[in-house]
Order: C-alpha cells, then structure tokens, then sequence
C-alpha cells in the first residue's frame, strides 16, 4: 500500500509540474499541425483527458499502449467538420494477437475543397485553383508486458500538400500504461510526433536565375531552387492518471485529469469524466486547456450508446460537442465496431 501510495503521489506531482512552466510559446511555428487534432468523440467529450483512459481503438492517438488492452478486433470511422469548412477524417482498425500484443492500422486525412488562384494583378482570381491538405498512414503495435503494464509504438508516415509542393516525414508515437492495484487507479503517459523537421519542396520552387546580372555574356538561364524553411512536427507529451471512482454493477463512474506539454502552445491540464449506464449508455463532460489563458477551447460534453448487433457485434456511436470560444464549436462523431 504504501509503495502505490507514493507512486500515485509522485504520479500526480509528475502529472502538474508541467503546467507552471516557462511563457514563452511557439504558437504557429510547426509543420502538419493536424497530428494535434483531438481523435474521437468519446475522448473530446472528456475534455481530451484520455491518456490514462485509451480503453477503446482511439488510443491509438491518445497512448498506443491502450491497444494492447483490446480483447477483440475493433474497427473506427470518426467524422469531424472542423474550423474553417475542413474536414477531419480519421479511421482506423486493430487485431489482438494474444499473448504476441495487438497490432493496428490508422489513416488521418485533412481536406478542404478546391480555393481559387488569386494574384495581386487578379484579385477576383484567375480562373485555376489549388488544393491542399494532410495525410498520415500508421502501423501500431502494443503488447502486455505484465498483467498491468503495457507498452505501445505508432509509427507513421507523414505527408502535407498545397498546390504543387509537398513534404514528407516518418514519425513516432510511444506510450505506456501502468494498471495500479488501487481502487483501479491507471497512470498513462505518451509522447507523440517524434519526428525530424519537414520542408516544402516542389516544381514551383524552381525558377531561372542570372548570378550576376551586372556582366556581360552572363548566363540568365541558370536553374535554381528556392528553399523554403523546416519546420518540426508538433511533438507532444501527456500524462495523466484516470480512475473508476464509484461502481455499482454494471454501472461506472470515472474520473481523468492528464498534463499537456506541446512544443507549439502552452502547457495545460485537461479533466474529464464519464459515467456509464449498465454498458448500454454514457454521459461525459470535460474542460479542456486550463491554466492555457491564450486557449479558444474549454467545455466539453457528449454521450454515446452502445447497441449489441447479430454474431456478438457491438457498434459504440459517440457524440461529443467542445466550445471553440470565438471560433464558436465543433461537433465530432464516432463509430466503433467491436468483432
């Protein structure tokens, strides 16, 4: 008892320091900022407090590690119209594997459609258009070394489009999840987005130079590529602790706080709860972004209902609404099949 007591001590010492860290951001200084974008209905309802939670296929985003945990195949669709007329798509599947871990597949794709060409000589555009957009492939792989502690790898390929440039990258999300014996508490912790920097490059980046312009007989047709900047990913770590604080039947009550430190914002804490209505229905709220004063977001709520299909399928549907201040809200949706 007394050496969980002071794992849970220095667990929650460990879980708040990060908060009180120094002021200075870098807000808006990293490259495919969609790895950032909160995955699931379910966990967004908790204010994103979901590192020590990752009980379903979404902790694939949130702490790899919680897929170790699934005893059966699962199979997600999650839909969000997000800020600015995008599209937040993410999908993803999982196989354990038994005592060998589990292993999954994830797709995130961020779209919008086609913009105009606009020039300072066309303003009302040119008649072209140009897309852009975000894509990242991931292969999971997440094994029980004990029976209460797990260990997770994402790894992932990275690319940003716009018009005719594109970058690329390899990246790689580690977690760890420690089941306690007391009163169910769980400790959680990921790191996300390790990764090296990415750079725009593309055919609109070559031009034809004269290196010196100034004497006679120079070459004006020299072939150049403009080199744009790089950029890191937006590496992440959280760490949280969550627990079921009261159970009567098949009915639960959880509660979940959990430390956020990104390399592009501020630091803050995230709290959620959800309680369960005898595994049939939820009710889940949250608050996300404390101690974050720079922050659009904050509330959070949603609910979800599972419904027991033919051959012993469970679809889980989830619904979660999260205030976006002056960006005023966003809605996500959730599916997820259980086999």
């Amino acid at each position: 008892m007394k050496k969980h007591l002071v794992i849970c001590g220095l667990t929650i010492l460990f879980v708040f320091y990060p908060v009180y860290g120094q002021d200075i951001t870098k807000v808006g200084t990293s490259s495919a900022v969609f790895l950032g974008i909160d995955i699931g209905a379910r966990a967004s309802a908790m204010g994103g407090a979901f590192v020590a939670v990752a009980n379903d296929l979404t902790a694939i985003y949130w702490n790899p590690a919680g897929i170790a945990r699934l005893e059966s195949p699962q199979l997600a669709l999650i839909h969000t119209q997000w800020i600015v007329d995008t599209n937040f798509d993410w999908g993803a599947m999982s196989i354990p594997l038994g005592r060998f871990g589990t292993i999954g597949l994830n797709v995130t794709s961020l779209t919008h459609d086609d913009m105009e060409i606009r020039t300072i000589e066309q303003p009302e555009g040119t008649g072209e258009f140009f897309s852009a957009g975000d894509l990242s492939l991931g292969l999971t792989y997440a094994i029980n070394l004990t029976d209460r502690f797990s260990i997770g790898f994402n790894g992932k390929f990275v690319r940003s489009e716009i018009f005719n440039e594109s970058a690329n990258a390899f990246a790689l999300d580690v977690g760890t999840l420690f089941v306690t014996q007391y009163n169910g508490l769980r400790i959680g912790a990921a790191i996300t987005n390790f990764a090296p920097k990415m750079r725009l490059k593309g055919r609109d980046l070559i031009i034809l130079v004269d290196p010196a312009p100034d004497k006679f007989g120079s070459n004006d047709r020299i072939v150049s590529e403009l080199q744009t900047g790089s950029f890191d990913l937006p590496l992440a770590f959280r760490a949280g602790i969550a627990m079921d604080v009261f159970k009567y039947k098949n009915s639960q009550l959880t509660f979940a706080v959990e430390a956020y430190n990104p390399s592009d914002n501020a630091e803050s804490v995230n709290i959620g709860m959800e309680y369960l209505f005898s595994d049939y229905a939820a009710l889940r709220f949250g608050y996300k972004s404390l101690f974050n004063n720079d922050s659009e977001e904050g509330f959070t709520g949603g609910g979800g209902i599972n419904l027991n299909l033919t051959g012993g399928t469970t679809m889980i549907l989830d619904y979660a609404y999260s205030d976006f201040g002056r960006l005023r809200y966003v809605q996500r949706f959730s599916v997820i099949i259980e086999f």
